[in-house]
């Protein structure tokens, strides 16, 4: 009898999950609910009800009337802000949608409130927070048992072996675009036969041109992405292509590829999400239209696809796809990232703290879209390299981050005074 091959090492993705009990509705946490994801993911169970329940809610506290809307339509049993200021404006809203006398959800309020979610009784919390914010959830999630379906890529890049220490085999399903398109096309051969990860960029609004045709580059310009519609800090790190060098991190942790077998492609029609280059010479592509909601359904329904989460391509029209090599000397956010990655320690939470900072200074008019990638890595040098096999915890994490904040907006307000000059 021939032996079967031996699956990846380590899969935390690649296994698949007990799927419930059969014809019964997966109950689901989802936080950051009024975002694009969030709101994305809700489209899909409520086109899904007999597949998916939301059982609670979470969001910053800017969009109380989204909130409680969407609390009243999905019926869930508690929401959360982190702004503790925006509760009265929450019970009005949600007093706008259910009548008197009938049962509000339950409000939780802080910065620990969604992770209060998160350790909810469910199935699955999709964490579609954006920002270092959402590490506190994710492992909220993983140490209650819950399906982490992970959309927050900032939590695993800050808190990598944090993460990782903490996943079962299962319990972490990715919903970026590119880590879906791995993790499905990884399932098409052994980790011994994986050459590389062919991660793919839509190359963003700039795509095509020099470093020199940066320099003035318009917050407006920076939020006009040709295929994605995203929020700004994701949309601006798109343009820097940071996102794409946390994806690179992100991959690596996932999938236990080193760096130097994780390769950035320029493709503008993200219709291959990304890829994976086996030892015969083969490779295995994911392709979809751009629409999240096929990896959003992916993360909530998996073990199993959801019908129709996303339309599907018309092979009747004649269609282009162009691939192309990344410009590192215009986009050189890749590059550093790589670097950053192999740093290790709380080198990754000084390079995406310092970038958050650094797309508010842009996008408030103190920093030049140039500046954003040059300040971080200005930033990251003076961090310096981690001592070798001192272990990660919350709170180096939380420290680095708090330094490389502060280091950031000194730089940026330099950076402005001269220009003033």
């Amino acid at each position: 009898m021939t032996e079967s091959p031996a699956p990846l090492a380590d899969p935390h993705l690649l296994y698949r999950p007990d799927t419930g009990s059969p014809g019964a509705p997966r109950d689901v946490v989802i936080l950051g609910s009024t975002g694009s994801i969030g709101t994305q993911a809700i489209d899909v169970v409520l086109r899904n009800p007999e597949r998916f329940r939301v059982v609670a809610l979470s969001a910053a506290g800017g969009r109380v009337r989204l909130l409680a809307e969407q609390a009243h339509s999905l019926r869930v049993r508690a929401v959360a802000v982190a702004d503790e200021k925006a509760v009265p404006a929450l019970r009005e809203a949600l007093s706008a949608y259910y009548p008197a006398g009938e049962a509000q959800p339950e409000i939780l309020a802080g910065p620990d409130a969604a992770s209060d979610l998160a350790r909810m009784e469910c199935h699955s919390v999709l964490n579609g927070i954006t920002g270092s914010i959402g590490l506190a959830p994710t492992l909220a999630a993983l140490e209650a048992g819950r399906v982490l379906i992970l959309a927050n890529k900032e939590s695993l890049i800050v808190g990598g072996p944090l993460v990782t220490a903490l996943a079962k085999p299962g319990q972490i399903v990715p919903v970026d675009s590119e880590h879906s398109a791995l993790f499905q096309a990884l399932m098409g051969g052994t980790r011994g036969e994986v050459r590389k990860l062919v991660v793919t960029a839509s190359g963003g609004p700039f795509r095509g041109r020099a470093r020199a045709e940066l320099a003035d580059v318009t917050p407006r310009d920076a939020l006009a992405h040709p295929t994605w519609d995203m929020g700004p800090v994701v949309t601006i790190n798109s343009a820097t292509l940071v996102n794409k060098g946390l994806e690179v991190i992100e991959a690596h942790l996932l999938y236990d590829i080193p760096f130097d077998r994780i390769e950035v492609v320029v493709h503008p029609q993200s219709y291959i999400h990304s890829m994976v280059e086996f030892i015969d010479g083969s490779t295995l592509a994911q392709a979809s239209p751009p629409d999240m909601r096929m990896p959003i359904a992916l993360g909530l329904g998996w073990p199993e696809r959801v019908p129709d989460a996303a339309p599907a391509f018309d092979w009747s029209k004649a269609m282009n796809w162009e691939f192309s090599p990344l410009d590192d000397e215009a986009f050189p956010a890749v590059a550093l990232a790589r670097q950053v990655g192999s740093l290790g320690g709380t080198a990754p939470a000084v390079f995406n703290a310092a970038n958050e900072e650094c797309v508010d200074a842009f996008l408030a008019g103190r920093l030049p879209f140039t500046g954003i990638v040059d300040t971080v890595a200005e930033i990251v040098e003076e961090h310096g390299t981690p001592v070798p096999g001192t272990s990660l915890t919350v709170a180096d994490v939380l420290g680095a981050e708090a330094w490389a904040r502060a280091r950031a907006r000194e730089l940026a307000a330099k950076a402005t005074a001269e220009a003033r000059v």
